[in-house]
């Protein structure tokens, strides 16, 4: 059964439009004039519980726009939406006590005290009864290591540490879905990775239905089993990185390490090969022509070793908003 499904989406925008300067500001008391911009067009989809969906796209693509929309925290200008069986938009209480929205540039800590003092006022709000409180708690203090952090003033942590606090912030509840908007932005790569680390065991271990919005391509490749991509508002693909290749990259490369150095001239021969070092040649060659090719490399050199490669998803994506083909 779906947990989130989403029909037609869409959220407009009205935005006053002002001309420049003293003169433009002085119109604009006298008359306004609006237009109306679509953050989000017509969208559907739909995630089943406890998958992990990359939601990705360029900045401005409607993102931020449609997980507020699922959270409740926007009303769609039309469409269907529903989390968990309820309209998030109606913003009831039993709705949201099982969400979680956590956005990497906002904060919900409170910055003068310790971030316990933030887990407890939260225990109240969500009327969590001790025993639950004490043993999720724990649960998160391990997999996240707070222990050493929690009794500090949130001032003095880390972006890491904050990061990590905001996270056991928003899950200790134990909602049964989570928005994450940009958690891992602007933090290190090391702690990138203990992120990444936790949201995976977190799912694992919990069965949360998780989206997930990032500007990093390892995060979704690393976690997500199927990718939803936005841009402009528009929703351009919906599926697994598998498929996303096959629609969208016509090519393979193979990847040649002869037994001996091989002028250009004998390499361009080949085919069309876009990288030399060494032994090793990479070709770029049609997705359908890779099986004739490979057996005409095998067949008239001699070679130490031949490996067929997928182009990587990063370059696919990046063509993909870019309108171009993958290469």
């Amino acid at each position: 059964m779906a947990v989130i499904k989403v029909e037609n989406l869409s959220k407009t925008f009205k935005v006053h439009k002002k001309e420049e300067g003293l003169k433009g500001s002085l119109k604009a008391l006298v008359k306004r004039t609006y237009t109306n911009i679509n953050a989000v067009s017509n969208i559907s989809f739909s995630i089943e519980e406890g998958e992990l969906i990359g939601f990705i796209g360029p900045n401005g693509a409607g993102k931020t726009t449609t997980l507020k929309m699922l959270s409740g925290l926007l009303y769609p200008s039309q469409g269907v939406v529903e989390v968990l069986g309820y309209k998030p938009y109606e913003r009831k209480n039993e709705f949201l006590k099982q969400i979680s929205l956590v956005m990497g540039q906002k904060n919900q800590l409170w910055w003068d005290l310790p971030a316990i003092e933030t887990l407890n006022l939260n225990k109240e709000i969500y009327e969590i009864n001790d025993t639950v409180f004490k043993k999720t708690l724990t649960d998160l203090s391990d997999l996240l290591d707070l222990k050493d952090i929690l009794n500090i003033q949130v001032r003095k942590l880390s972006l890491g540490q904050r990061m990590k606090m905001e996270l056991a912030s928003a899950l200790i509840h134990n909602p049964k879905v989570l928005f994450l908007d940009e958690p891992t932005i602007g933090l290190d790569v090391v702690v990138q990775k203990r992120l990444r680390d936790f949201v995976k065991d977190y799912n694992r271990k919990y069965q949360a239905t998780i989206i997930l919005t990032s500007h990093y391509t390892e995060d979704v490749k690393e976690l997500c089993q199927k990718i939803v991509i936005i841009d402009k508002g528009n929703l351009v693909f919906n599926g697994s990185f598998k498929e996303i290749i096959e629609k969208y990259a016509d090519h393979k490369f193979i990847k040649v390490i002869f037994s001996k150095n091989q002028t250009p001239e004998t390499l361009s021969k080949i085919g069309n090969f876009v990288e030399q070092e060494g032994f090793t040649a990479t070709y770029l060659v049609k997705r359908q022509e890779v099986a004739k090719k490979a057996s005409e490399i095998l067949s008239k050199y001699k070679i130490q070793d031949l490996n067929i490669e997928e182009p990587k998803i990063e370059a696919v994506i990046r063509e993909i908003f870019t309108g171009r083909n993958v290469s």
